[in-house]
């Protein structure tokens, strides 16, 4: 944890983004490290979570992360959330809390707020469009017999 609190004062000083930082853990050796690179890369998804997920699949060679601890520095918001359960680490811990992050003007309770309203009523316009043609690929994968399942 205590390399996560570095990576998110050294990504803050730097001016790549907040003040967040990550790493993820295999047989207690670090094998990914982050820090928010939003501002730097121009990028909303560059996350300490998902950069320090990204470097530990690319270092592990794999697209999961089943024997791995993440420890990030602030509680995950709802972005990171998914990727983490995607990455299907074994275990998350975190310092400070989404109200610690709120308390210093990254207030992601909004997104939480939003995917507990049902679609329809939802501030960004979620509509379905060429559903037809999108779920013929969908039926092709659903048959192909050489795929990876995730």
């Amino acid at each position: 944890m205590r390399e996560a609190i570095r990576l998110s004062q050294q990504g803050m000083e730097a001016g790549h983004g907040g003040p967040f930082g990550a790493v993820v853990v295999k047989d207690g050796q670090i094998v990914g490290r982050g820090f928010n690179n939003v501002l730097s890369s121009n990028d909303p998804t560059a996350h300490a979570e998902v950069t320090a997920i990204r470097d530990a699949c690319a270092n592990l060679k794999h697209f999961q992360l089943s024997d791995c601890i993440l420890y990030t520095s602030c509680e995950p918001c709802p972005m990171c959330l998914g990727a983490i359960y995607w990455a299907r680490p074994k275990a998350v811990y975190y310092a400070n809390t989404r109200k610690d992050a709120a308390d210093i003007g990254f207030d992601d309770d909004f997104i939480y707020e939003e995917m507990a309203l049902p679609i329809n009523d939802r501030k960004l316009l979620l509509q379905p469009l060429l559903r037809e043609e999108a779920l013929s690929v969908f039926l092709r994968w659903k048959d192909m017999e050489q795929k990876t399942l995730y």
